[in-house]
């Protein structure tokens, strides 16, 4: 993340209020921009198409499977991300940037491979499903996954506007087409959907290709055992997993699903108030991009910088308390603004509901799972200092301990009832959270020393 970080310092550098808005806000959309346009895009198409330009049914089958394309794409492209991240770091380190886009071709082709796989499996398991829309499922999902890749070397990059504004412009295309064209069913929402899918991708790798070029056409070094840390393979995989599982456990859970096409299923009960609850993520995600990716990552660099070159113990020792409180500040500041947030959402909780024209007997819900996405941002702050840290077996076993408490107390959540429904996503980030910092606070105390072992004569 250091092209955004750069970018955010020299922003913040005017030291004006309009250079901290556009700093905030830069990093708001850059944290968070993807997720949260694609979800208010889905909510535009919902709400300006159902019962009007489609069927209501038809409506509900094409979000329920863009969702499951959401989750499996992320979950897929989570295997190579942080890998993937931390290998192009060693090599901008390394001055090595030319072995940046063959290694991202390279990325690319083994996701795709895996998420054909994937695809195939489920769409052959699929009996109920035209060709045509199988065929168009199984091409957004290997767009998607390779989307996903390709979105992380964009803050190695300085237009983040244009690429911003690319997101903006596909997502809009799509919901004037849907609107617009004449209305085809289910595969002519899908269609739209991966084509529009289709231009983004392209668009972010044509953006990509063109600030790095390359020597050869495509490499498979992060693969290499000597050269990567396949730790990070299962962190990012249980991350993503360890996000939807709750969400998986509510779709085929026969107490609070229902089929909505083939194999794919909802709940009404929980879908609706969690990816409302995520819109909230916006703010403690600024907040995280900004302080994380300057004031941290600068105090991060000078530690590890008087580490490699031979300063004075004293100077280490200071280094590292600036360290210590640019952390401490940076998950304080997160704290506070994704808790006045939090504060304030929960407030206007039902007039929000009132104006999505969505039942008030989601609420309590809502209220839950509110805590729970705000939690969230918490966590990913907790694993990003991790990261910065090289504690990668600590951020192992802290995705692992997220996974698995989804996973449990989501099927504890159902069969309490539905008044602790969502109990079980918020539970577990708090546990996490909490352990989270316990974890980090023992790294801190021994951090120095750990730093001095890892370091080769």
């Amino acid at each position: 993340m250091a092209g955004i970080g750069f970018e955010l310092r020299k922003i913040l550098k005017k030291n004006s209020l309009l250079s901290m808005l556009e700093a905030y806000g830069l990093a708001g959309l850059i944290s968070s921009g993807p997720w949260v346009i694609s979800i208010l895009a889905l909510l535009a198409i919902g709400i300006l198409s159902i019962g009007i330009v489609f069927p209501t049914n038809v409506i509900v089958q094409f979000l329920v499977i863009v969702t499951y394309l959401m989750a499996g794409s992320l979950i897929i492209s989570g295997l190579f991300q942080l890998l993937l991240t931390r290998f192009i770091s060693d090599l901008l380190f390394a001055e090595e940037e030319h072995r940046i886009i063959p290694n991202l071709l390279g990325s690319m082709l083994v996701t795709s491979l895996i998420a054909a796989a994937v695809g195939s499996g489920v769409m052959a398991l699929s009996t109920q499903l035209e060709p045509a829309v199988k065929i168009t499922i199984f091409t957004c999902l290997v767009l998607l996954c390779n989307q996903w890749l390709i979105i992380i070397f964009l803050s190695g990059m300085k237009e983040y506007y244009r690429i911003f504004f690319t997101i903006m412009l596909s997502y809009g295309l799509m919901i004037v087409l849907s609107v617009t064209l004449p209305p085809f069913g289910l595969l002519g929402l899908m269609v739209i959907f991966c084509g529009c899918q289709a231009v983004l991708t392209f668009a972010f790798l044509y953006h990509v290709i063109r600030d790095f070029p390359a020597k050869q056409l495509i490499s498979f070094e992060f693969l290499n055992p000597k050269k990567v840390f396949y730790s990070l393979l299962f962190c990012g995989f249980l991350y993503n997993l360890g996000v939807w599982l709750d969400k998986f456990v509510f779709w085929f859970r026969d107490e609070t699903s229902h089929q909505v096409i083939d194999l794919f299923r909802a709940s009404y009960i929980y879908d609706l108030p969690i990816f409302v609850a995520y819109l909230a993520i916006i703010p403690g995600m600024a907040v995280f991009m900004l302080r994380m990716e300057t004031d941290f990552a600068d105090a991060c660099l000078k530690f590890y910088d008087a580490v490699r070159e031979g300063a004075t113990l004293d100077s280490i020792f200071l280094l590292k308390d600036k360290m210590i409180l640019a952390c401490q500040q940076s998950i304080y500041e997160i704290f506070k603004v994704q808790g006045m947030t939090l504060a304030l959402l929960l407030l206007w909780a039902e007039d929000i509901l009132v104006s999505l024209n969505i039942d008030l007997a989601y609420l309590h819900l809502l209220y839950v799972d509110l805590v729970g996405v705000s939690l969230q941002v918490l966590v990913m702050s907790i694993l990003n200092v991790m990261f910065y840290l090289d504690k990668r077996y600590s951020a192992l076993a802290l995705t692992a301990l997220m996974a698995v408490g989804n996973f449990v107390l989501a099927h504890l959540s159902i069969d309490l009832g539905p008044v602790y429904y969502g109990y079980g996503f918020a539970i577990t980030m708090l546990v996490t959270t909490i352990i989270g910092l316990i974890m980090l606070d023992r790294q801190f105390d021994d951090l120095e020393y750990h730093t001095f072992m890892l370091q080769r004569p």
